[in-house]
């Protein structure tokens, strides 16, 4: 039989895990610091040269309390193509289940690993993110894809060190955070790290200015 001292330990522990647990998963309380922000990232259709948008089914994963758009951009004279993702809520969903972890969870190869990467924007801005190439053999076909990612809470792109714990600690002044996924395809062949091209770089530079822009900064 516990000890009284020892029931009460445990009990305090309980109690105080609960206690984070609720905050990290804002059970005790739901907070929108913008809804019109909100809406108008996910409303948002990036604007580059031909390429046109068509909204489809997410494959990115969702926690309590978040949300996910993903659209598809295809160049109507080239053909070429990428998709952007967006998933916003409580920082404690949404800072969670990064591409280094789910991509190779759904099969994929990881040719390069995540690294960090800075991008100067326009305006002397810049967006710092991860990005990781993959890829996954299909019957007919290689799909090779790059994969970049970032957070935000007011419009500047980040990658921190930990995610979890970074935003951990902003839970009450940040509510509702945001996290981009852009995907660009790769072309085959033994380089596994190949630099992007003019056309995909200028397209991720206007995905960074264009989110930002949302914020209505």
């Amino acid at each position: 039989m516990l000890k009284t001292p020892t029931v009460l330990v445990v009990t305090g522990l309980i109690a105080a895990a609960a206690l984070v647990h609720g905050a990290v998963t804002q059970r005790w309380a739901i907070f929108e610091s913008d809804p019109a922000v909100t809406n108008r990232l996910h409303a948002l259709e990036l604007r580059f040269e031909d390429w046109h948008p068509t909204k489809v089914p997410t494959e990115m994963p969702t926690n309590e309390h978040s949300t996910a758009t993903s659209r598809r951009y295809q160049s109507a004279s080239t053909g070429r193509s990428a998709v952007i993702s967006l998933i916003s809520g409580i920082p404690g969903s949404v800072s969670t289940h990064t591409p280094d972890v789910c991509y190779p969870g759904s099969g994929y190869r990881t040719c390069a690993a995540a690294r960090r990467e800075t991008m100067e924007l326009p305006g002397g801005k810049t967006a710092t993110f991860y990005v990781a190439d993959f890829e996954k053999k299909r019957e007919t076909s290689l799909d090779r894809a790059r994969v970049r990612w970032a957070w935000t809470t007011d419009g500047t792109w980040i990658a921190p060190d930990s995610p979890r714990w970074q935003f951990a600690k902003q839970l009450t002044a940040v509510p509702v955070l945001y996290k981009v996924y852009i995907v660009t395809p790769l072309p085959d062949g033994p380089d596994e790290r190949p630099e992007d091209d003019p056309t995909t770089r200028a397209f991720v530079t206007a995905a960074w200015v264009q989110y930002a822009a949302a914020f209505g900064r």
